[in-house]
């Protein structure tokens, strides 16, 4: 017969050793998990796609060899203002797809710091955002280059479609923040698009005060001259502010609202 162990046993009085979490373990899991998510994501990356098919499609029309500018670059800057919305789009669907279809709710249960997920999230975004934004610039210079066979930087600096790529990237960090803020598609998607092909450029004719707005404030990044006021670094820097702006009135609203 078996012999079971008396109730005061040593045995019930053995410690359970508890393993705690490396620090770092959870927000590089997170990351790892938003990231994935959103490239399988088919509507982002149909996004991503579409803006590098676009960007080299309209440099090969734009660039004219005998009328338009001696030099691919040049070609691409004037494109910036037609890649942004592909950026813009990836942000707004890196959160407001998830508030669309109900899954926010899986991941907030399968994630309950809320802190690290939106921070995640965010970083994911910018990633993507960078990503596309360098490969859509790169592509529309080696088209643009192809097409009228001239210089390729002309007298550009390399560092002004650096320039160009980093702002594509804030822009689209910027869209997602309000995503987050929206909880929605598309009246985030249809606001920032409004602000920067419509609202921008009505008030950049109207006072100089619009170089407040941030994607003029962002601007002398790709386009040193775009701005009396604002150089490479302070225009940046306003635009940053907006990030900082918005990326803190995302975060407590994501952080208390029930969903």
């Amino acid at each position: 017969m078996s012999r079971r162990a008396a109730p005061d046993s040593d045995v019930d009085h053995v410690p359970v050793p508890v393993r705690l979490p490396e620090p770092g373990i959870e927000p590089a899991r997170t990351f790892a998990a938003e990231l994935v998510k959103l490239v399988t994501l088919p509507a982002a990356r149909a996004t991503v796609l579409g803006t590098i098919a676009v960007s080299a499609g309209m440099a090969a029309l734009t660039a004219d060899p005998e009328h338009g500018p001696a030099d691919a670059a040049s070609t691409v800057f004037g494109l910036i203002v037609f890649l942004q919305v592909g950026t813009v789009l990836l942000g707004v669907l890196t959160t407001a797809s998830e508030y669309a279809g109900g899954q926010i709710r899986t991941t907030l249960a399968a994630t309950p710091r809320r802190g690290v997920l939106l921070a995640a999230k965010s970083a994911a975004c910018l990633m993507v955002s960078a990503l596309t934004g360098a490969v859509a610039v790169g592509t529309a210079l080696t088209s643009a280059w192809l097409v009228t066979e001239g210089s390729l930087l002309g007298g550009a600096s390399p560092w002004r479609l650096v320039g160009a790529a980093v702002y594509l990237s804030l822009l689209g960090l910027l869209a997602h923040l309000i995503a987050v803020v929206a909880r929605a598609l598309l009246p985030p998607l249809v606001g920032v698009l409004a602000l920067v092909l419509i609202v921008s450029p009505l008030l950049g004719g109207l006072t100089e005060h619009a170089r407040w707005l941030p994607d003029r404030a962002g601007q002398p990044l790709y386009l040193p001259g775009a701005d009396t006021v604002f150089t490479p670094w302070t225009g940046p820097l306003v635009l940053c502010g907006w990030l900082l702006a918005v990326g803190a009135v995302a975060a407590l609203l994501f952080t208390h609202r029930d969903v």
